[in-house]
């Protein structure tokens, strides 16, 4: 069984530990540099990007999570944290993290009164059924280099992407009762440790 931390400094920490048990994983809450030790992937929540890059900062938890990043070990970023996974994000000098080749579009749907859920195709999922993706106050990523692989877009606009052993996604997948992206998050961990063991 595979571990994997949620960074617990903002965001539905619960709820992705709910669909992370669902799908076969052991969970660890990340608070502290030194449990990024311990976990074979992390995800980073959704929240606000300004935020959690505030309290990332006041944690001195930045390097370390860049290096957790570097070490070979899946990240998923989920909403704002696919905002601190993006290299380049429109209106900032700087991106956060910085470990996905992509362009992204902060509030790119909108404020908080304009949040929706629409029924999605994403590549790579089990089932043949529509993914719903609960947008809340949600960015989208406007474009991606040559080594990410696009998953899902909505109205053109790409919404879900991966690149190697990073995978990211513009809506909340904890807050509904379908645990596939987390699934597909484990799978992705689990094959990862199968290649180096």
């Amino acid at each position: 069984m595979v571990t994997v931390g949620i960074l617990a400094l903002q965001g539905a920490v619960r709820e992705h530990a709910r669909s992370l048990e669902e799908s076969g994983a052991n969970v660890k809450i990340v608070k502290r540099v030194e449990e990024l030790n311990d976990i074979d992937g992390l995800v980073v929540p959704g929240g606000e990007s300004t935020t959690m890059r505030r309290l990332i900062d006041k944690y001195e938890m930045f390097k370390p999570l860049q290096d957790f990043a570097k070490s070979g070990k899946p990240v998923f970023g989920t909403c704002a944290g696919l905002i601190l996974m993006a290299k380049d994000i429109i209106g900032q000098e700087h991106g956060h993290l910085e470990v996905m080749d992509m362009r992204v579009h902060r509030n790119g749907f909108g404020r908080q009164r304009e949040s929706f859920e629409v029924p999605l195709t994403i590549k790579g999922l089990k089932g043949e059924e529509d993914y719903i993706g609960v947008f809340i106050r949600a960015p989208y990523i406007e474009s991606v280099g040559p080594e990410v692989e696009v998953l899902a877009t909505f109205q053109d606009k790409i919404v879900a992407a991966r690149q190697g052993r990073f995978l990211s996604c513009a809506f909340h997948p904890e807050l509904t009762d379908d645990h596939r992206m987390h699934g597909y998050f484990v799978e992705m961990i689990e094959e990862l440790k199968k290649t180096v063991a």
